[in-house]
């Protein structure tokens, strides 16, 4: 079977990163649009605009990402015929960027200004409708030119952004690496190479060894060096893993934690870390292990039970319709050993027990 790296063609990252925009954009043409969250142009408008020659048009965007919110976004940007767009802030407007230069077969940069997931570096754009069920994840036909990370606005914001990332970020190297046992491929539809998983396995090294020392610099806004590890783990080697190495159980549990009472409300990062310790224990991993990543999840504040993510006792029925919503993911089947509905009801059981275990 033929097998697909994917990438950005640059990365970018460090203190200040952000004002090199408009020499990333001069290479592309003279016309760019920039797609951002209304609170970053509140923001960094004016430094972003200060940079460029020529007025450059800033679109705001908000809400939910749907086909809809692309196309009137797309409606607006039309007419100014960019060479290259431009998207600023978080996931959303990320992929509300990416949704735009589709749409206008354009080039296109990305620049978060969190870290709480890894989707600056792909070429997935995530659509969801208006009840944050996700419908489709649409994809570009090669990854952004170029991811631009400034650090000094990334510890800027509040820690938990980060952390979200870095609970994204973990499961990576068990996805991949039960998708490289398994028989599952990766989004481009391939078998993953070696190379995937020694990236996502770096991932997981990098996070255990400085995450608590990166959140708690960014908690006094500081950019270290754990910082700049960490960010780089949580957006370039995360996203580097999951496109190129596959995602299993842990991704797959967010269809049904979306709709679960008050698990809806856990931002995903949250969601997947739970969902990581659910994988393991569908795997038959021992309980020591278990122990020991659900004692670093919880040490660094994320979740390590459904209760943790909001549902508190949860009924035998809200587990199972949690496990038969997972079931409808296309991952599940990235995994050596097979797992059906009731397999994943049993795991999370097992889980909740463990927790129950550790809290007493």
């Amino acid at each position: 079977m033929i097998r697909i790296f994917g990438s950005p063609s640059r990365y970018i990252q460090g203190p200040g990163a952000l004002d090199g925009l408009a020499r990333i954009a001069a290479g592309y043409g003279p016309r760019t649009v920039i797609v951002a969250d209304q609170a970053v142009l509140d923001l960094f408008g004016e430094r972003l605009a200060a940079q460029f020659e020529r007025p450059v048009p800033m679109l705001a965007f908000a809400g939910e990402i749907t086909h809809a919110a692309i196309a009137a976004l797309t409606a607006e940007a039309a007419p100014h015929d960019p060479d290259l767009v431009i998207a600023i802030g978080g996931g959303k407007a990320l992929d509300a960027g990416k949704g735009v230069a589709v749409q206008l077969d354009r080039p296109m940069v990305t620049v978060p200004t969190i870290a709480s997931n890894d989707a600056p570096t792909s070429g997935a754009i995530a659509v969801y409708d208006e009840r944050h069920v996700m419908i489709a994840v649409d994809r570009m036909r090669r990854n952004p030119e170029a991811v631009v990370v400034d650090t000094a606005v990334i510890a800027q914001a509040p820690a938990r952004f980060l952390r979200w990332g870095i609970g994204d970020a973990l499961a990576k190297k068990f996805e991949a690496d039960g998708c490289a046992a398994g028989t599952g491929v990766t989004p481009f539809g391939t078998r993953p190479l070696l190379t995937a998983g020694a990236i996502a396995e770096a991932c997981y090294r990098t996070l255990r060894a400085h995450a608590v020392t990166a959140l708690a610099d960014v908690e006094r806004h500081a950019v270290t060096e754990a910082v700049e590890m960490v960010v780089e783990a949580s957006v370039l080697m995360s996203g580097l893993g999951f496109e190129n190495g596959g995602l299993s159980i842990a991704h797959s549990m967010t269809r049904g934690l979306v709709l679960a009472r008050g698990a809806s409300a856990a931002p995903h990062g949250e969601q997947v870390a739970y969902g990581l310790l659910v994988q393991l224990a569908a795997e038959g991993r021992d309980d020591a292990e278990l122990h020991d990543i659900a004692g670093f999840i919880r040490g660094i504040g994320l979740p390590g039970s459904l209760s943790d993510l909001g549902m508190a006792d949860p009924t035998a029925d809200e587990i199972a319709e949690i496990a038969r919503l997972t079931m409808t993911a296309p991952h599940t089947a990235n995994l050596a050993v097979p797992v059906t509905a009731a397999s994943l009801v049993d795991a999370m059981r097992r889980i909740e027990t463990l927790d129950a275990g550790t809290a007493a």
